[in-house]
């Protein structure tokens, strides 16, 4: 099964998108770099750039029909450049329109916010964003891992770095149910 990692052209916190990465590769399923332009995106340890990966498909040449999940990476420059992009945040909203399941952590949901997508749902993040996951109709909680497994699609959010193991752990289960 194929995995989107959706992610800006610069801006994703490294370990975010390295870690979830590595996990849906020992889990037998293959990760594909999804952004808004063609070419390498700047990933980042914090403030400070790190490494580039190569982008293997714009969210205008592909769809949330091409994938068995979605994974939104932090950092805090990736998800605000994300939901300023009109067709990364339709490519957001398919996901749950196809109801496919959606893992994000930390400064991810920015991207479900502006998809309008949690609404009605339970979820964690940074904790600078619970203002904004409340405004849009969501409900924030302050827990390792979240699972949110309302209508159509799971929802697996996490809240930082230090919670990655967890994460992962929980979003490839969650991922693997969903297209079993």
């Amino acid at each position: 099964m194929q995995i989107a990692f959706l992610v800006a052209p610069e801006g994703v916190e490294q370990v975010e998108l390295t870690d979830p990465w590595q996990a849906v590769k020992d889990a037998g399923d293959t990760p594909v770099l999804v952004s808004t332009k063609p070419g390498e995106i700047q990933a980042f340890n914090h403030l400070d750039k790190a490494d580039t990966f190569p982008v293997d498909r714009t969210v205008a040449d592909t769809s949330a029909a091409d994938f068995g999940g979605l994974v939104l990476p932090g950092g805090v420059a990736n998800p605000d450049f994300l939901r300023m992009d009109d067709k990364a945040v339709a490519f957001v909203r398919d996901f749950f329109e196809a109801g496919k399941p959606v893992a994000a952590i930390c400064h991810g949901p920015w991207t479900l916010v502006e998809a309008d997508v949690v609404r009605g749902r339970t979820l964690t993040s940074w904790p600078s964003l619970r203002t904004d996951i409340r405004n849009a109709g969501g409900e924030w909680v302050d827990e390792q891992v979240k699972v949110c497994g309302a209508r159509p699609s799971t929802l697996i959010t996490s809240r930082k770095p230090d919670d990655l193991k967890a994460f992962c752990e929980t979003f490839t289960a969650e991922f693997a149910k969903a297209s079993g």
